[in-house]
């Protein structure tokens, strides 16, 4: 599914952070890279040094890249991974999009910028400009967070997919059979998740209309256990989606509130992403993405594959 991925770079440290997700990307994916420097302007702004910081990162990811297949084990590969530095001028998130389009990429890997001292972190005006308009999936990384282990020493990787039983987020499932299926030797697993929320009921509502004499206790244990039963019945279909290709997969079935759930899931999960779909039609210059995925974006710190749904006319 991806052939070629778009690494923007702006020359800071916290860019770089994601040169240790793209050589293991490339090299386990078997996929083409294209760094890319947007100068704020054209011409007057690019210079010979820059020239030479994105040509000699294309090398450095090139080589890693290789090294990262040798490494796994991985010869299937028909030609060499292509690597290479882009330097253009203008308005960077434009510049972006614009490169993605005309050179049919298919996947964008970029840092997202967090507030200072803080765990929460935000995206950043270029890459949430980015997502919000990119057709394509965008794989977000937090760039001022240092894991104990970088991403290419991770001995696995848990695929959290995040399912409401909705068409839209079942949008995702095959990029995570994608992602499964390319990922070489590395130990991997799909963890697909539903939250059996407790719903808010009001109080004329309750036992009494089931024509059964039930306490209110009694009536929200056995409303509890049918929402597990249900959540638990629907993963182990979609579960068996990839068992059937022989994905390693496994379910959770989770109750309390999704938001707050999924992000003590992630951040309890280590060597972990989570690929969840966005939503909405969005313009140029706002952000609109699921309140879901939005509140996940601001509170973990593992990776994000946002992917956004062809929508129906």
């Amino acid at each position: 599914m991806y052939h070629r991925m778009l690494v923007p770079l702006d020359g800071s440290e916290l860019a770089e952070v994601v040169f240790t997700y793209a050589k293991e990307i490339a090299g386990r994916l078997d996929i083409d890279v294209t760094l890319l420097h947007v100068a704020p302007s054209s011409g007057k702004s690019m210079n010979p040094m820059q020239q030479a910081y994105i040509t000699q990162a294309a090398e450095t990811v090139k080589k890693s890249a290789r090294e990262v297949q040798q490494e796994a084990g991985i010869s299937q590969a028909s030609e060499a991974i292509k690597v290479q530095g882009e330097l253009v001028g203008g308005y960077p998130p434009e510049e972006i999009l614009k490169y993605a389009e005309e050179h049919d990429i298919d996947l964008i890997l970029m840092a997202a910028r967090g507030h200072s001292g803080l765990k929460r972190w935000s995206i950043g005006s270029v890459a949430s400009k980015v997502l919000s308009a990119s057709k394509i999936p965008v794989w977000l990384v937090r760039a001022d967070h240092t894991p104990d282990e970088p991403f290419d020493t991770w001995p696995s990787l848990s695929l959290i997919v995040p399912l409401d039983g909705s068409e839209l987020a079942e949008s995702v499932i095959p990029h995570a059979e994608s992602l499964s299926k390319q990922r070489g030797a590395k130990d991997l697993e799909v963890i697909l998740v539903r939250i059996a929320e407790t719903p808010t009921i009001p109080s004329y509502y309750g036992p009494e209309l089931s024509g059964v004499t039930l306490n209110w206790g009694e009536f929200m244990q056995q409303e509890e256990a049918r929402r597990k039963k249900t959540a638990a019945e629907y993963l182990e279909t979609i579960a068996a989606r990839f068992t059937e290709k022989n994905i390693k997969v496994r379910t959770e079935v989770i109750e309390g509130k999704a938001t707050d759930e999924l992000i003590n899931f992630a951040n309890n999960n280590p060597y972990s992403m989570i690929i969840i779909a966005s939503h909405g039609r969005s313009g140029f210059s706002k952000l609109v993405y699921g309140s879901v995925a939005a509140t996940l974006l601001n509170n973990v710190t593992c990776p994000i594959l946002m992917i956004k749904p062809k929508h129906k006319e």
